[in-house]
C-alpha cells in the first residue's frame, strides 16, 4: 500500500493499493492492443470531444482539485487555483491543436526521376507513452503528458509521484467519465523503485515522457529500449540579472514571487540573482523586506503564499545546505525552521560559488544574490554551470536586454520578467543536464507522433 500525507503536517489522507509486476504486464500489454488495432483508434473528432468534456469536468471541480494538490502537494491554495485554471485551459489547448495539426506536401517533379509522382506526409501516433511525473504540479504536469497523448492519439500509462499521487488518479478517473475507452489512459502506482525502471525501459514503450531529477532521468533514457525517443524535464539553477538600469521598484514584487513560488520547487524558480554593485545594496535591503513579508503556513489557508517543503527530509537538506553556506561566508537574512516540513523564506547573501547553494539546484525557499561590476562578468558566471533551463535580466536599456537575451546560456530568456514566467503553449525545455527534449502542451503532441510519407505515382 502507498500511504499519502499532507504535506504540512504529515497527517493521513489515504492509503493506495499499489501495482506489482503482474498488474504492470496487463497495463502495457493492453496500452499496446489499443495501438495495434489500429481500425480502433478514435477519430480526431472523438479525441476532441473527450478533452473538451474532460476540460469542463476538470473546471467544475476546480476548488476540490486545488484543495487537494494544497493538501498532497503542500502548494498554496491560491497558487493551486492557478494550477488548476491552467491545467483546464491546458487540455482545451490540446484539443485546439487536432484543427491545426498535419503533414505537408513533398515537392516532385523536381528531377526527371520524380515525374509523375505525388508525395505528402501524416502524423501518426508515436505508439504507447510511459509518463513518469513529479510532485510539483500533480495536477497539470498529468496534463501536459495525459492531454497531448489523447489529442495524438497515443495510449499512454501514468506514473504520479509517489507523494501525490491523488490528482492524478482523480483526473484520469475523469478522463474516463469524459467519454475516454478503457485501456487508452491508465495509472501506475508501482510498489517498487524497480518496477518503474522496468515500466521506462519496456520495449514496448515507444515514448518517455519524464519529469523529475536529472540522476534519475538520464539513468532511465540510458536505459530505454531500442527506437524508444524520449524528453526528459529536469532542473536548473536560474540566474536572473539585475542590470544597473533596472528600475528597483519594479523588480521586487516579481522576484520574490519567482524565488519563494510553492517554496521554490520549481525547475525555474529563482536562486541566483547577480545585482549590478551600484544598485546591490538598496536591493538587498528592499527585497529582504518583502521577503520578510511572505506568509508562510497551511497551505490550506487563503493568505497562506509560502507552503511546506514536500517531506521533512527536504526540509532538513535545505537547511543543511543553508547552514553550510553561512559556514562559509554568506550572510543569512531570514530563514529558520519552522516545522518538520516548513522553513521561513531565506536569502544568502555573497555565498561563495563552490557551495551547494551556488552550484546546484536548491528546490527550496532560498534565494542567492551576488554582486556584479561587469555585465559580461555576470553572464559568464551565469553560464557556468552544467545546468542551463531559463533565465532573466531586469534592464531598461534595450541595447543590454537584446545582447544579454543571445549570450545567456538558457532556452528561454525573459527580459523584465523573473525567471519562473511560463505559459502551457510555449516551448519549455532544459539544456545541457538540464533535460532532453521539448515540453510545452504542443510541442509534446509533435514528440509524440511519426511522420509518415506516402508517394503516389500515377
Amino acid at each position: 500500500m502507498l500511504e499519502v500525507v499532507q504535506a504540512y503536517d504529515r497527517e493521513h489522507i489515504a492509503d493506495l493499493p499499489t501495482d506489482d509486476a503482474a498488474a504492470l504486464e496487463r497495463k502495457l500489454s493492453l496500452a499496446r492492443t489499443r495501438f495495434e488495432d489500429r481500425g480502433g483508434w478514435l477519430k480526431p473528432h472523438q479525441r476532441i470531444a473527450v478533452l473538451h468534456r474532460l476540460a469542463d469536468l476538470v473546471a467544475q471541480q476546480r476548488e476540490v482539485f486545488a484543495m487537494r494538490i494544497a493538501r498532497e502537494g503542500g502548494k498554496p491554495y491560491t497558487d493551486a487555483l492557478v494550477e488548476t485554471d491552467r491545467a483546464t485551459d491546458g487540455i482545451r489547448n490540446a484539443a485546439d491543436l487536432l484543427r491545426i495539426r498535419g503533414g505537408s506536401e513533398i515537392p516532385m517533379g523536381l528531377t526527371p526521376a520524380s515525374e509523375g509522382r505525388r508525395a505528402w506526409t501524416i502524423l501518426e501516433p508515436i505508439g504507447v507513452v510511459a509518463a513518469i511525473s513529479a510532485f510539483n504540479h500533480p495536477l497539470n504536469l498529468i496534463v501536459h503528458q495525459v492531454a497531448p497523448a489523447i489529442a495524438t492519439g497515443c495510449p499512454v500509462i501514468v506514473k504520479p509521484a509517489a507523494a501525490t499521487p491523488l490528482s492524478c488518479l482523480e483526473l484520469v478517473k475523469l478522463v474516463h467519465e469524459a467519454g475516454m475507452p478503457e485501456g487508452w489512459v491508465q495509472t501506475l502506482l508501482p510498489e517498487s523503485r524497480d518496477l518503474s525502471g522496468a515500466f521506462a525501459s519496456d520495449p514496448r514503450v515507444a515514448f518517455l515522457s519524464f519529469i523529475g531529477s536529472a540522476a534519475v532521468g538520464w539513468r532511465l533514457r540510458a536505459n530505454l529500449a531500442p527506437g524508444t525517443r524520449c524528453a526528459l524535464e529536469h532542473g536548473g539553477v536560474a540566474p536572473v540579472i539585475v542590470d544597473r538600469t533596472a528600475d528597483i521598484d519594479a523588480i521586487i514584487e516579481p522576484l520574490a514571487k519567482g524565488g519563494y513560488y510553492h517554496a521554490g520547487q520549481v525547475c525555474v524558480s529563482v536562486q541566483r540573482i547577480y545585482v549590478h554593485e551600484a544598485l546591490k545594496d538598496a536591493f538587498v535591503e528592499r527585497f529582504a523586506e518583502r521577503v520578510g513579508r511572505l506568509r508562510v503556513g497551511d497551505p490550506r489557508l487563503a493568505e497562506t503564499e509560502v507552503g511546506p517543503l514536500i517531506q521533512p527530509a527536504e526540509a532538513e537538506r535545505v537547511a543543511t545546505w543553508i547552514e553550510e553556506a553561512v559556514s562559509g561566508g554568506a550572510r543569512l537574512i531570514g530563514g529558520g525552521r519552522l516545522s518538520d516540513t516548513t522553513l521561513a523564506p531565506a536569502i544568502l547573501v555573497d555565498p561563495p560559488g563552490t557551495l551547494k547553494v551556488s552550484r546546484e539546484e536548491v528546490f527550496g525557499p532560498l534565494t542567492c544574490i551576488f554582486g556584479f561590476a561587469d555585465l559580461y562578468d555576470a553572464i559568464r558566471e551565469a553560464n557556468s554551470l552544467p545546468v542551463a533551463f531559463q533565465s532573466s535580466i531586469f534592464t531598461r536599456d534595450l541595447a543590454v536586454a537584446l545582447d544579454a537575451a543571445e549570450r545567456l546560456d538558457a532556452s528561454a530568456v525573459m527580459i523584465n520578467d523573473h525567471s519562473a514566467f511560463r505559459t502551457d503553449w510555449m516551448p519549455f525545455a532544459g539544456r545541457k543536464t538540464s533535460g532532453y527534449g521539448v515540453g510545452g502542451i504542443p510541442y509534446t503532441a509533435r514528440e509524440m507522433t511519426a511522420e509518415k510519407m506516402i508517394v503516389f505515382k500515377r
